[in-house]
């Protein structure tokens, strides 16, 4: 999600109470798996867009479940380069 300002090792702050609309970036779980892209509608039909070209929509009507767990709402990023051990 780099090219909505969102960088490895990022913090995402997720606000749970805002309802989802296209244009958010939001936290989804398709069948058991999370994923953060943005939400968008195509001729009625909801998709999930990574914004990186290189990575097609996804088709929310292929997934049997699909949970729009919340609203990204701010990126925090190391300003320091150092990266944690995990």
């Amino acid at each position: 999600m780099t090219g909505a300002g969102i960088h490895n090792d990022d913090l995402i702050v997720v606000d749970r109470s805002l309802d989802p609309h296209p244009g958010h970036i939001v936290i989804a779980i398709l069948n058991n798996s999370f994923t953060l892209k943005r939400l968008v509608f195509k001729n009625g039909i909801p998709y999930l867009e990574a914004e990186n070209p290189h990575y097609p929509p996804i088709d929310l009507r292929q997934y049997d479940e699909v949970q729009i767990w919340g609203v990204a709402v701010y990126s925090i990023h190391n300003l320091n380069n150092i990266r944690t051990s995990k």
